[in-house]
């Protein structure tokens, strides 16, 4: 699949980094450094622009290093997309540390992943079917 893309931001395309990697990095587009304090959150651009077919997503997740070594995260993750959006990709990054943390230009903030979807038609009844777990949810079915 091919995928038309801008990019404005000085660093290299998104790539994936192995050959069974489902995500590509998104890098950090700034022309100073950005400080996140402890539950700060802000919109990072990263200075790319992209024209996805129909019926495909970008999803903006979390790098998992980040996270778990930094506590930052996406905050609406996975981040959607859409396949008629035209305007610069931007990353909602949160700082769910007790301690500031600096992004700089280029930085690897996030990873992109391009999925399939489907749209869904509403048929709207009276009733569902019968299943073992019913109505059963938030823990319903135990932690062990």
């Amino acid at each position: 699949m091919t995928i038309r893309i801008i990019n404005k931001s000085g660093h290299q395309l998104p790539h994936y980094e192995t050959m069974a990697s489902a995500g590509m990095d998104l890098r950090a587009n700034l022309s100073d450094a950005v400080t996140l304090e402890p539950l700060e959150r802000k919109i990072i651009k990263t200075g790319l622009f992209i024209e996805l077919p129909v019926g495909l997503e970008a999803q903006v997740r979390p790098r998992s290093g980040l996270a778990a070594k930094k506590g930052i995260t996406v905050l609406n993750a996975p981040g959607t997309i859409d396949a008629d959006y035209r305007g610069e990709i931007g990353v909602i990054l949160v700082n769910l540390s007790n301690v500031a943390f600096t992004i700089e230009n280029g930085e690897r903030i996030a990873q992109l992943v391009i999925a399939k979807h489907e749209r869904a038609e509403w048929v709207e009844v009276q009733e569902l079917s019968e299943t073992s777990r019913g109505a059963g949810g938030f823990g319903s079915t135990g932690v062990k």
